[in-house]
């Protein structure tokens, strides 16, 4: 009988069947000896590590707090050379203080982990996906003798240092929000809009008289105070441009729903309503003059002129602000107030 080779395979055969059992193809060089570190042997050794750490969390504390200074300290406009560099001294100094601030934190973290925290290899074989009740237990188990093992709770030097660098982190998010502009306040709300403010003509300028305008006809208008502005801030003309711009309709008396204690609003069925969708603020002008419909045309929204310029399709949550009108002296349509309500697209406080 010849020699079988052999195989890396055990066999084991039965009458109706086979079991394999197969070895591994790499020996299993198991575990070095665990050799311990100056700092599990000498806890002077292992003070002045935790010294060291507490100092990177301390240190990084302190440059956070630096950042928040400097970004009120440093003028805006200077500037820092260096030889043929040149640069923003306000960026480049909070930039370096937060920039250091996490690198010491991070290197902090690692040393604390390589030199204090238990340094013991394990071995664990593979398993299955899914955890049986056992295996969460012992994993809660673990993580408790992981927590002690750290240090966390009897290193108080460190934790606390770690919570002060961590804690103190967010603050230059907090100061940078600044550089968002000023806070809106209740600019929101109101417009140049104001009593006895003449509606013009939003392209010749030329301020509206009731016989100007025929049933069926919209007008784009906008408030008289409004071109002066163009000159003397055009920042602050395309802003309040932006919230004065108004159509005006004029509608069958009869065909009008009024709002309760609105009944004073219109001119001989010439009524007023915001220009700006309250969706999120495009310009609207597409009117269907049978239906007093007017159509948004970004997102559809479309509102009846004809009863308080209600929704009745699209996604904007409310009607368009209506601006009551009245006639000065001359016959001139004018305000009788500003808007009552926001103009433009719904924000945190409207629905």
């Amino acid at each position: 009988m010849s020699d079988e080779k052999k195989l890396p395979v055990k066999a084991e055969e039965e009458h109706h069947g086979s079991a394999l059992e197969v070895a591994e193809p790499i020996p299993d060089p198991g575990m070095e000896p665990h050799e311990p570190r100056i700092t599990d042997i000498d806890p002077k050794a292992a003070d002045r590590v935790e010294r060291q750490v507490s100092a990177m969390f301390g240190i990084a504390t302190l440059l956070v707090l630096g950042a928040c200074v400097a970004y009120f300290a440093i003028p805006r406009d200077s500037i820092l050379e260096f030889g043929p560099l040149s640069g923003n001294a306000n960026n480049m100094v909070i930039g370096l203080c937060i920039g250091l601030a996490l690198f010491l934190i991070g290197a902090g973290a690692i040393q604390w982990a390589k030199k204090l925290m238990v340094d013991e290899e394990i071995a664990e074989d593979r398993h299955a996906a899914h955890s049986s009740p056992e295996q969460i237990a012992e994993i809660t188990e673990a993580f408790k003798q992981g927590a002690a093992e750290s240090g966390f709770g009897r290193r108080k030097m460190i934790r606390n240092s770690l919570i002060g660098a961590l804690g103190v982190l967010g603050l230059p998010a907090i100061v940078l929000l600044r550089d968002l502009g000023p806070l809106p306040g209740r600019a929101l709300y109101h417009t140049i809009w104001a009593k006895g403010i003449r509606v013009v003509n939003d392209v010749t300028n030329r301020p509206i008289k009731p016989s100007d305008l025929v049933v069926g006809q919209l007008v784009n208008g906008a408030p008289a105070n409004l071109a002066p502005m163009q000159e003397e801030d055009p920042v602050a003309y395309q802003n309040a441009r932006a919230k004065a711009a108004v159509i005006m309709v004029r509608i069958k008396p009869s065909e009008i729903r009024t709002r309760p204690g609105r009944e004073n609003w219109g001119i001989d069925g010439i009524l007023c309503y915001s220009k700006i969708c309250t969706h999120v603020g495009c310009p609207i002008s597409l009117y269907e003059q049978t239906t007093h419909h007017v159509l948004c045309p970004c997102h559809q929204s479309t509102f009846d002129l004809s009863d308080g310029a209600k929704v009745v399709f699209g996604p904007a949550a409310r009607p368009l602000p209506q601006l009551p009108l009245a006639l000065d002296s001359e016959g001139y349509l004018v305000a009788q107030s500003g808007f009552t309500e926001p103009v433009g697209p719904s924000f945190f406080e409207r629905g």
